[in-house]
């Protein structure tokens, strides 16, 4: 049975994911016209099916520099937990969100304490048993060859996943290629390892004989969340058309003193949609 934490935090997790990558990189006033997709780069190269592509983008000329001691740019943990009315500083214990993406990031721990300790969340490690990296079978070893470019959608789903819920605990399931048949068994195994969520971050447009490979993201009891994509309407993008999965897109979240919610969300023009086949 899913509980409604796990499903909140799922949904949260990947608008959260988008949200960062696409358009809460500046806190200013919500556009008075819809949003046009920005200027990015992919961080993984483009696939044909089945292979799939991360939908991690660089946005060109957004970043700037943090000063010393001063919070990055965009929103951080307490702003994402507080526009979700996230329970997450005293949830989320015993629960275990999973992230499944392709090839290895060896620097996936150390990237995520760095995360963690600037935002003052409790640590994550393995040592303390809240972090674990498994190969798609569900072992420790051996692990993928690394990808610098997916390594940055694993970095990226992992800090979301530790904004939304700190107190849970977090198994990252690497794919030995970007591949339905690789991811989809790694989907398979974080299931099995008990996540109460699994995140997917990576998609490709429909095409023949993807029902080949639903099954791996058909799990009644666990929430699994896969996004819509970053390029707007257009072909309908797998896995997040199944209808045993939650297909979420980027939001634009701007912060609103004074309303109800104390925020206001509009989705973001450049998230995936389309219609299916």
């Amino acid at each position: 049975m899913i509980s409604r934490l796990s499903i909140r935090l799922a949904v949260t997790i990947a608008v959260s994911g988008l949200g960062v990558a696409f358009s809460m990189a500046a806190a200013g006033a919500a556009p008075a016209t819809p949003a046009a997709p920005l200027a990015v780069r992919g961080a993984c190269a483009q696939a044909v099916a089945p292979v799939v592509r991360c939908f991690a983008v660089y946005r060109r000329g957004a970043a700037k520099p943090a000063a010393a001691g001063a919070l990055p740019q965009g929103l951080g943990p307490a702003q994402l937990q507080a526009a979700y009315r996230l329970p997450s500083k005293t949830a989320g214990v015993g629960q275990t969100v999973a992230i499944v993406d392709a090839f290895d990031d060896p620097n996936a721990e150390a990237d995520l304490a760095v995360y963690r300790k600037t935002y003052g969340l409790p640590p994550c490690t393995t040592a303390n048993g809240c972090f674990r990296k498994v190969n798609q079978q569900s072992n420790p070893a051996p692990l993928p060859d690394p990808d610098a470019g997916w390594a940055v959608e694993t970095s990226l789903d992992l800090d979301m996943v530790s904004a939304a819920c700190p107190r849970c605990n977090i198994v990252l399931v690497e794919g030995n290629q970007p591949s339905f048949d690789d991811l989809g068994a790694a989907v398979d195994s974080a299931v099995r390892l008990g996540a109460a969520a699994v995140s997917n971050s990576y998609g490709t447009n429909e095409f023949n004989g993807m029902g080949t490979y639903a099954r791996h993201y058909n799990h009644p009891g666990t929430a699994i969340t896969v996004s819509s994509g970053d390029s707007g309407f257009g072909p309908a993008s797998f896995p997040a058309v199944l209808r045993s999965v939650t297909a979420v897109g980027g939001t634009s979240l701007v912060k609103a003193p004074g309303t109800g919610r104390g925020w206001t969300e509009k989705a973001w023009a450049g998230a995936g949609s389309g219609c299916s086949a």
